[in-house]
């Protein structure tokens, strides 16, 4: 038995650690997925909380016709879908990062300077490039990239949570890695 039919039976029983074990494994990925189809980490925040109330909801009428993590993603893009809709018709509030706890503590504190600057400050100028085109990429590239390439799904389990065909996951995902290739050589060139 792998460790998410172990996971489902104990979900299924009420054991409130398995769900916790649960979050802390797919939340971050989760979340990452929400935001390729929404405006502002505060909607996909707002979604992937919508998506733990709906697996909790939902987890008896799971069927195992897939792994439980592809699930758990349809889940969420269904629901991040439909959120992107409402925001389409809302005004847009500022997204503000927390930096601070309720007791005033650092929620991530500072990274402390390191030997290595003149790295880091590459690193995180590439890192910014990349972030810059993954953002200029159509919604479908961008949510068949990050699957793929950040989330490490295999194209099955990608056509499955997108609700998208075989072929056309491979043309979302060359198109969408073709940009992101050119768009880091043109900015990266001397």
């Amino acid at each position: 038995m792998s460790d998410d039919e172990q996971l489902l039976d104990r979900l299924r029983a009420g054991d409130e650690q398995a769900f916790v074990a649960l979050v802390s494994r797919h939340h971050d990925s989760m979340l990452r997925l929400a935001r390729t189809f929404v405006s502002s980490n505060a909607i996909a925040e707002e979604v992937v909380q919508d998506t733990w109330l709906g697996v909790v909801r939902g987890i008896e009428r799971f069927g195992g016709r897939s792994s439980l993590r592809t699930w758990l993603l349809a889940i969420l893009v269904n629901r991040a879908r439909s959120a992107g809709v409402r925001e389409g018709r809302s005004v847009a509030v500022a997204d503000v990062e927390p930096r601070f706890d309720g007791a005033g503590a650092w929620i991530t504190p500072p990274a402390h300077w390191a030997e290595d600057v003149e790295e880091r400050v590459s690193a995180a100028a590439v890192g910014d490039l990349l972030r810059n085109a993954l953002a200029e990429l159509p919604p479908r590239q961008l949510a068949v990239v990050t699957l793929r390439d950040i989330e490490g799904l295999r194209s099955d389990e990608v056509c499955e949570v997108l609700s998208i065909s075989e072929g056309n996951q491979r043309v979302l995902l060359h198109r969408g890695r073709n940009h992101l290739r050119e768009s880091l050589e043109a900015r990266l060139a001397p």
